[in-house]
């Protein structure tokens, strides 16, 4: 399924009238210059003249005989060596030829047929051109087949180049702060560490390669929809591998910017083989409960008991909470963002509101009490 607009590519020899037909989604240049080189492949050769219809992608600008071309019209025909020619503007009968070949197409190949996509589709053009559009009668004589005279015309077309004309789209694409490459409409998964860099793009009729320089980063199929997410399950692995790394990397540095002796414990119990990710989660419930102050001192106590388990923390702090009878601690509940819980709250000297308190002499030799 796609909602690009399906287009007709059609190539007629004028002398046999062999037909090439071949359909693709939507009518940028990449699928008119695909157009062309499977036209020369399957005739095995050029004819010496095109003639084109004054579309964009052949004509930029025409004033009366001064014409424009298109760029890359003017490569392909460097490249297989043959001669584009605008017919004249609504001079529909200069190529009329092409003109009931595309009526032919429409009536004989296209009226009430089905297909399952596009793939489908060229396949049945491609065998009604090779039969049924190759066996009909030729114009100039009924009693002789296009498909014969195709075999001598074939002869005469100007020899195919080592190697086709690239129609591979080269584009750039941006990843932003997520790791996605937009391109034609779509989204392609790129690896995390990549984002928030231009990225190459090539992009054949069926694969979108993104590229750092030579580097290929990631191969997708292509999506002819809009809007869509293409994403390779290996990118989203890393990804989550990443995120849940950092998860763990803010919770432990939280641990031990609110109590520093924590890393001194948390390096103990993985000398001693412990279960370092559970130790930290059990000491940043502590933390909720207690604080950092006290976290501290209880960590400090284990270590100097040589008892480094979180558990013998807790004891130690339930401890020193009846010994000084501390009030329990209600945790507080805080939005749902990493920003807020990430806070570090560091209690202030309370001797420092003492001053406060004070008398202080004014200019009057007044004291007033602040």
């Amino acid at each position: 399924a796609s909602n690009r607009q399906l287009m007709a590519f059609v190539m007629v020899l004028s002398w046999s009238r062999m037909i090439y037909l071949r359909f693709f989604l939507g009518a940028p240049m990449e699928c008119f210059l695909r157009g062309h080189v499977g036209a020369f492949e399957r005739f095995g050769g050029v004819a010496r003249v095109l003639l084109y219809d004054n579309l964009k992608s052949a004509v930029l600008e025409r004033h009366g005989d001064a014409i424009r071309f298109n760029p890359t019209i003017l490569d392909l025909s460097k490249h297989y060596h043959f001669e584009p020619r605008p017919v004249a503007v609504a001079r529909g009968n200069e190529k009329g030829r092409v003109e009931r070949a595309i009526r032919f197409v429409r009536d004989s190949f296209f009226a009430a047929r089905e297909w399952k996509d596009l793939a489908d589709l060229n396949a049945q053009a491609k065998e009604w051109c090779e039969e049924r559009a190759a066996s009909r009668p030729w114009p100039d004589d009924k009693k002789r087949l296009v498909k014969d005279v195709f075999d001598e015309e074939r002869k005469l077309l100007i020899e195919l180049p080592a190697d086709p004309f690239p129609t591979i789209l080269m584009a750039e694409a941006k990843v932003g702060k997520t790791p996605y490459a937009r391109f034609d409409g779509n989204d392609y998964s790129v690896p995390h560490p990549h984002v928030r860099r231009a990225l190459g793009v090539a992009a054949s009729e069926t694969r979108v390669r993104i590229l750092e320089g030579t580097e290929v980063l990631a191969d997708h199929p292509r999506s002819y929809d809009k809007a869509q997410r293409i994403e390779d399950p290996t990118h989203i692995d890393g990804l989550v591998k990443a995120k849940r790394h950092g998860r763990k990397a803010r919770a432990s540095d939280r641990l031990t910017r609110s109590a520093p002796s924590a890393k001194d414990l948390l390096a103990l119990l993985a000398e001693r083989g412990a279960n370092i990710g559970s130790a930290c989660s059990q000491l940043l419930r502590l933390l909720d409960e207690h604080g950092g102050s006290i976290l501290e001192r209880g960590i400090q106590e284990a270590l100097e008991k040589d008892m480094p388990e979180p558990n013998s923390v807790r004891l130690i702090l339930d401890r020193i909470r009846l010994d000084e009878q501390r009030p329990v601690r209600k945790p507080v509940d805080l939005p749902d963002d990493a920003r807020i819980k990430q806070i570090v709250v560091k209690p202030h000297a309370l001797s420092s509101y003492d001053v406060l308190g004070k008398t202080s002499d004014t200019e009057g030799g007044e004291s007033r009490g602040q």
